[in-house]
C-alpha cells in the first residue's frame, strides 16, 4: 500500500453510530465474526470508514479476487484475501504523534468552505493516514493528538478509560473562589451537565486572568459554554496537556512523534486503562 495520505480523507470520530455497527458485523456458521468490508479497511489504519466505503463503492477493493461495491459485504478478517488497488491489505505501522494546534484550524481533514484544517500542518511530511485523536475547535489552540490506531483512540477519549485534559484558559473577569467553585460544580445546558474536574487561578491582571481548567471528558465547546453560563467569555484556550503528557515547548504548528514515554506518560494517567500499543 502507498504510505500517501489520502488528501480527501475525513476525520475520523470516537464514536461511531449504533445502526452502521450493527450492520457491519455478524457471524459465520462456526461462530467466525464477519464484519463490513469498510470497517475492516478502517479497522486496518488504512483511512476512515467514510473513505474506505468510498474505495469500495468505487471498484477499488477486491475480495478473494472479485471487485466488492457493497461497502457492508460481510468478510472474516484473516480468511479472505482483501486487495486495494491490486495491493494487498497490509496493517501499516501504527503511528501516533501530537501537534501543537494553532489557532484558526478546523480539526477535520477536509472543510466544504475551503477553510484551512489541522492537515495543513502535516503536509509534505510523507505521513500516512492519519485521524485526529478527540477535537479542538477553531478558535482553540495547543496538544492535539493523531495516530492511524482508531481502536487505541478510541480508548484514550473514551470518558471510561481516557486521561484528563488541561487547558489554560484567558477570560475576560477576575473569578473569586466561589465562581471556581461553581465551575467545578457545573451547569445543566442543553440536556448535557458540563463541570470542570478543577479549575484554578493563575494568574491575574487589569480585567483579564488565566485560569487552569481540567475536564475528566470534553464535549462540544464544553469549556466556553460552562463559563458562558457565568457570564464569562473565552478570550484565549490553549490545551497544555492530556493526562501526564505535556504540550511542553513544542512549537506552534510543529509536530513530533510521540516517544514511548510519551505513551507511557497518557496510561498511567489513565491509570492503566489504556493499554500500550
Amino acid at each position: 500500500m502507498s504510505s500517501r495520505r489520502p488528501p480527501a480523507a475525513p476525520a475520523a470520530r470516537p464514536r461511531r453510530p449504533q445502526r452502521r455497527a450493527a450492520a457491519a458485523s455478524t457471524t459465520t456458521g462456526d461462530g467466525a465474526p464477519r464484519h463490513g468490508l469498510a470497517r475492516v479497511l478502517s479497522k486496518a489504519g488504512l483511512c476512515s470508514r467514510t473513505e474506505a466505503a468510498r474505495w469500495v463503492a468505487g471498484g477499488r477493493v477486491t475480495v478473494d479476487g472479485r471487485v466488492i461495491n457493497n461497502p457492508e459485504f460481510p468478510i472474516v478478517e484473516g480468511r479472505h484475501q482483501v486487495r486495494v488497488d491490486g495491493q494487498r491489505l497490509d496493517a501499516p505501522q501504527r503511528i501516533h504523534l501530537m501537534l501543537n494546534k494553532p489557532r484558526g484550524l478546523l480539526t477535520t481533514a477536509q472543510d466544504e468552505q475551503g477553510r484551512d484544517t489541522v492537515y495543513r500542518c502535516l503536509d509534505g511530511a510523507g505521513l500516512p493516514w492519519l485521524a485526529p485523536v478527540g477535537r479542538l475547535d477553531k478558535a482553540s489552540e495547543g496538544l492535539l493528538l493523531f495516530s492511524n490506531d482508531p481502536e487505541w483512540a478510541a480508548r484514550l477519549t473514551d470518558p471510561a478509560t481516557g486521561p484528563d485534559k488541561t487547558y489554560h484558559v484567558q477570560i475576560d473577569a477576575i473569578p473569586d473562589a466561589a465562581q471556581l467553585q461553581a465551575l467545578c460544580t457545573g451547569i445543566d445546558d442543553d440536556g448535557q451537565h458540563l463541570r470542570a474536574r478543577r479549575a484554578v487561578l493563575l494568574r491575574s491582571g487589569g480585567k483579564t486572568a488565566w485560569l487552569e481548567v481540567v475536564l475528566e471528558e470534553g464535549r462540544n465547546r464544553h469549556i466556553r459554554r460552562l463559563l458562558a453560563a457565568f457570564g464569562i467569555n473565552v478570550l484565549r484556550l490553549v490545551r497544555v496537556a492530556i493526562g501526564g503528557l505535556p504540550l511542553g515547548t513544542l512549537g506552534k504548528g510543529q509536530w513530533r512523534a510521540l516517544s514511548q514515554t510519551d505513551l507511557d506518560l497518557l496510561y498511567a494517567a489513565a491509570d492503566g486503562a489504556v493499554a500500550a500499543p
